[in-house]
Order: structure tokens, then C-alpha cells, then sequence
């Protein structure tokens, strides 16, 4: 696949920022199987390409994503008391390297949600691992799985209390409730809320400015805040910095920046 046949998301390149968008709008773009492998395989032809520096995820329509679509496969898994998978299930990347969902987000280059209507469900779980995440204002986010007598997946139990807090992570997953923009913003389930109308750039601009930068340096740096965000010993965040600067202190981007900051220019990542 990597990057063409795509029937359910569309992927685009926009300058140095590769623009997926999830294309079943006459679904709410409710999440399917097919969509799970061509975001994964869109993720890593966004990171095979020297091209792009950074990833924005939008969905077509009124919604972002209003969940797993209940029909179809879904019914049909259930019919057979077996359990969907909604989860992510593994993948493989493009050095053959067994991954999913979770994984792949935190090892890829800056990837920034821009949240237009519903996100429900996996709908909201599939971008809590991803580095931006902004609604619009008529965004609406739910952890809604006890509504339908399940648990949070891909994490989501991990990072809704990493950006939320307990008692915000606790209230969202117990309750099920369907949240505004501004109150998403309010408990820290988004990083920012802006006029529906301005999304897409300001989503396209954050994301254009993290691709400025050296592409081996900002995944190193993602790794680090994954491994270190949690970790209680001080040392050992010390010592993943000092291999993740060791290794940066031979790259040619570093080599690049310090000669551009000599000579007055603009440093050439890209």
C-alpha cells in the first residue's frame, strides 16, 4: 500500500507536513480494520519520506471520528462471542519490526491532531498518544466506553492521566460523558481550542514548525518523553540524555545548525 489505494483516509503532502485526513464522512469516519492499516501505513510513509517533518490527523465532514463502527465485522465478531479488535493490533513497520498504534506514535516524527466535531472512543484514544492535539470549537470528546460496557484501550488509561490528572482521567473514564471543546481544554484532554474556521491552518502552521526541525533529533526527543515522563529514577533519565546527546553531538543536523548560527543563516534541515 505505503501511500496509495487508500479508501478510507486520504493522505497529501502539504510543504514539509503530510496532511491525513480520516474520508468516510457519511460514517462520522467511525474507525474500521482497513482504517487502522492505512493510518498505520500512511504513519510510515509520512516517516520514510526525508520530505516531511511532521504529521497532521483531521477527519472529512462533520466529525473527527465518532468511534469504532458498530456494524459489519464488529457485529459479526460479537455474533461469534468473539471480542473485536479495536484495539490496534500488531503491525509491522517499514524495517519489518512488529508495532502498533501506541508505538508508532511515539517513535514517529511530530504528529498534531486537529480535532473537527465528535471524537468518541478510539476516536479520541487513537491521537492521546500523538504530540498536539487542537479542537475546534464545536469539538466534542468522550471516553465513552463504559457507556457501552467496555474499558479504555491504546493506553488511553495511561495518558488520560498523564495529561489530565486522576481525578480528571478518573471522572472522564467513569462517567462517559461527552465533553466540550473549552472544557476538554480546561482539564488539559486538549491542548488548545480554536475557531472551527482557523483548525486546519493553525494545526498545518504548529505543524510546519516543528518539521523546521531536524527529524532524527525530534524523534529522539519524543523517545525521551515517553521513557522519562514516568520514570522515578533520576538516573536513569539522566543517562537516557546523556546517550541521547552523545548521539546527537555526531549528527550532520547538529554539525548544520552550530555552522548556520556562525554564519548568520537560517539552518537547512530539510
Amino acid at each position: 500500500m505505503h501511500g496509495q489505494g487508500y479508501e478510507q483516509i486520504t493522505y497529501e503532502r502539504r510543504d514539509a507536513v503530510a496532511l491525513v485526513t480520516l474520508n468516510r464522512p457519511d460514517k462520522l469516519n467511525a474507525w474500521t480494520g482497513r482504517m487502522h492499516h492505512e493510518l498505520t501505513d500512511a504513519v510510515n510513509t509520512a516517516n520514510d519520506d526525508p520530505a516531511i517533518g511532521a504529521m497532521v490527523f483531521t477527519g472529512a465532514g462533520r466529525g473527527f471520528c465518532a468511534g469504532a463502527d458498530i456494524g459489519g465485522q464488529f457485529k459479526a465478531q460479537l455474533d461469534g462471542d468473539k471480542a473485536p479488535q479495536t484495539g490496534a493490533p500488531a503491525e509491522r513497520d517499514s524495517e519489518g519490526q512488529a508495532t502498533d498504534w501506541v508505538a508508532l506514535c511515539r517513535r514517529s516524527k511530530p504528529m498534531v491532531a486537529a480535532v473537527n466535531g465528535a471524537a468518541i472512543g478510539i476516536g479520541l484514544t487513537l491521537i492521546l498518544p500523538m504530540d498536539q492535539l487542537i479542537a475546534g470549537e464545536s469539538a466534542k470528546l468522550s471516553c465513552r466506553f463504559v457507556k457501552m460496557g467496555l474499558t479504555p484501550e491504546l493506553a488511553s488509561s495511561h495518558f488520560l492521566v498523564q495529561r489530565c490528572g486522576w481525578g480528571a482521567a478518573s471522572d472522564l473514564t467513569l462517567s462517559g460523558r461527552i465533553v466540550p471543546a473549552t472544557d476538554a481544554a480546561r482539564v488539559g484532554l486538549v491542548d488548545r481550542v480554536v475557531p472551527d474556521a482557523d483548525l486546519l491552518d493553525t494545526a498545518l502552521a504548529l505543524a510546519a514548525e516543528y518539521a523546521a526541525n531536524p527529524t532524527p533529533q525530534l524523534r529522539m526527543i519524543k523517545g525521551l518523553l515517553s521513557a522519562n515522563a514516568v520514570e522515578t529514577d533520576l538516573d536513569a533519565v539522566l543517562h537516557r540524555e546523556a546517550e541521547a546527546l552523545e548521539v546527537a553531538y555526531r549528527t550532520a543536523e547538529h554539525r548544520e545548525a552550530v555552522d548556520a548560527f556562525l554564519t548568520k543563516r537560517e539552518p537547512r534541515f530539510r
